[in-house]
C-alpha cells in the first residue's frame, strides 16, 4: 500500500461503498464535493473506495482491493473492517464522513473514536425501506435496530431529504439534520439544448419528447413511464437513458446507453420538453436538479423526496403513482406555459442548489463539529 499526506488546516475524508464505472447520485455528489473543495484553499479531501488494489492516496481518491458484485454496474463489496478502518486512520483526517450504513460506516465509527474526531453519516439510502420491501415488517425493524446502534456512534447523521430525516427520526435515531445534495449549474444549462436531437433520434420534429435517465432499476418504475406515454400516444414519445446499448423499443420509447460525460447528458435533458420521474424510492432526486439546471419542467410521482422538489411552479406532481395519473400528469404540462416553468426551475437552482453553494453549507457544518469536538476534548482533559 503506498501513501501520500499532503499537509493541510483541514482534512476530509469521505468514504463510501456506493462508487463504481456505472454508479448514479452518490459518486456525483462525492465528485462534486472534490471539485469544490479541492478549490479551496487550506483543505484536503481524501475519497476512500473500493477498487481494484490498495492505494492509499491522501488528498486524492484512495482505493482498498475489493471483490466484485455481479452486475454490469461494477460495484465491489468490502470485506476488510480492519483494513478499512487502518486506512483511515493512516489518512488521519479531521472529518470522517461515511456515505452507507455498512462496513465503511462501522470502520469510520471506529477511526473517528480512535482518532478524536468527528464522525458524520449521511443517509444517501434507504435500507429499512430498502429491506422491507424483501423481507417485511422484520427486515424494516432489523434494519432499524441496525441504524440505531450504528449512528449511535456518530457525531451527526445527515439526511438529504425531510422524507428521510423524518423516517430516521421516525426509527429512534437522534442527531439527524437535513442536507440537500445540488447540481452543476454551470454544465447544465438551457444553452446545452440541441435542434438535432430529434433528427438524430429518428423522431418528427413536432414530437412531444420526455426523457428519463439513471440506472433502470425496479424502484424507477420504467414500466409506468413506458405506460404513461403509451396511454398519450402520438406525438409522444420517451427517451430512456441508461440502458445497454441505443434501440427503439417501441413506438413511443427509445433507449439510450448509460450517459457518464455530463456534456452529452446536459445536451439530452436540454434538448427534450421535460423529464418524467416515476421512482417511488428516491432519498432526494438529483436527476430533477439537472432536468431544473436545464431550464426543464419535471412530471414525477407523489413519492419518496420528489414532491419536496417539485411544484406547481416547476412542474407537474401526478395524483397517483399510476401510469394513468402520470399520463394526466403529462398531459396537464403541455396545457401549462413550460417555458415560464422552465425559467422558475432554473431560478431555483441558482438561488439554492447549485453545488458551491450546498458544499459551502456542509462545510460550515463541519467546522461546527471540529470546533464542538476540540471543546469537547479540552474538556475531558480538564476532568481528568
Amino acid at each position: 500500500m503506498r501513501q501520500t499526506s499532503p499537509r493541510s488546516v483541514m482534512h476530509i475524508v469521505d468514504t463510501t461503498l456506493f462508487y463504481a464505472p456505472h454508479s448514479g447520485g452518490v459518486k456525483r455528489y462525492l465528485h462534486e464535493k472534490r471539485r469544490c473543495l479541492t478549490r479551496m484553499d487550506g483543505l484536503t479531501h481524501t475519497l476512500l473506495v473500493p477498487g481494484t488494489s490498495d492505494a492509499l492516496i491522501a488528498g486524492g481518491i484512495a482505493t482498498l482491493a475489493c471483490p466484485r458484485l455481479p452486475g454490469r454496474a461494477g460495484y465491489r463489496w468490502p470485506l476488510r473492517r480492519t483494513a478499512w478502518r487502518n486506512a483511515l486512520l493512516a489518512l488521519a483526517p479531521d472529518v470522517i464522513e461515511a456515505g452507507d450504513p455498512y462496513l465503511p460506516a462501522v470502520a469510520s465509527a471506529e477511526a473517528a473514536a480512535q482518532l478524536g474526531v468527528p464522525a458524520v453519516a449521511f443517509a444517501h439510502s434507504d435500507l429499512p425501506r430498502l429491506l422491507g420491501h424483501y423481507l417485511g415488517t422484520p427486515g424494516v425493524r432489523g434494519a432499524e435496530a441496525w441504524l440505531r446502534r450504528l449512528y449511535s456512534r456518530y457525531d451527526a447523521v445527515l439526511a438529504p431529504s425531510q422524507v428521510i430525516a423524518a423516517r430516521l427520526a421516525a426509527a429512534g435515531i437522534a442527531r439527524v439534520g437535513v442536507q440537500p445534495l445540488g447540481v452543476d449549474a454551470e454544465a447544465f444549462r438551457p444553452a446545452c439544448a440541441s435542434a438535432d436531437l430529434r433528427v438524430e433520434l429518428g423522431l418528427p420534429a413536432r414530437t412531444r419528447l420526455l426523457v428519463f435517465a439513471g440506472r433502470l432499476a425496479a424502484e424507477k418504475n420504467i414500466p409506468m413511464l413506458r405506460a404513461a406515454v403509451r396511454r398519450l400516444g402520438a406525438p409522444y414519445h420517451l427517451l430512456l437513458v441508461g440502458g445497454v446499448a441505443a434501440r427503439r423499443l417501441d413506438g413511443h420509447t427509445t433507449m439510450l446507453p448509460y450517459e457518464a460525460d455530463t456534456a452529452r447528458l446536459a445536451r439530452l435533458f436540454a434538448s427534450c420538453d421535460a423529464l418524467l420521474h416515476a421512482g417511488t424510492q428516491e432519498t432526494f432526486g438529483m436527476v430533477v436538479l439537472e432536468a431544473f439546471a436545464c431550464a426543464r419542467p419535471v412530471v414525477a410521482v407523489p413519492a419518496g423526496a420528489l414532491p419536496e422538489l417539485v411544484d406547481a411552479s416547476v412542474g407537474v406532481l401526478a395524483r397517483a403513482a399510476t401510469a394513468e395519473a402520470l399520463a394526466e400528469a403529462i398531459a396537464a404540462l403541455y396545457a401549462c406555459d413550460r417555458i415560464a416553468l422552465g425559467a422558475a426551475a432554473r431560478a431555483r437552482v441558482e438561488r439554492d442548489y447549485a453545488w458551491p453553494r450546498v458544499i459551502a453549507q456542509q462545510l460550515v457544518f463541519y467546522r461546527a463539529l471540529r470546533q464542538q469536538s476540540r471543546i469537547a476534548a479540552v474538556a475531558a482533559g480538564l476532568a481528568l
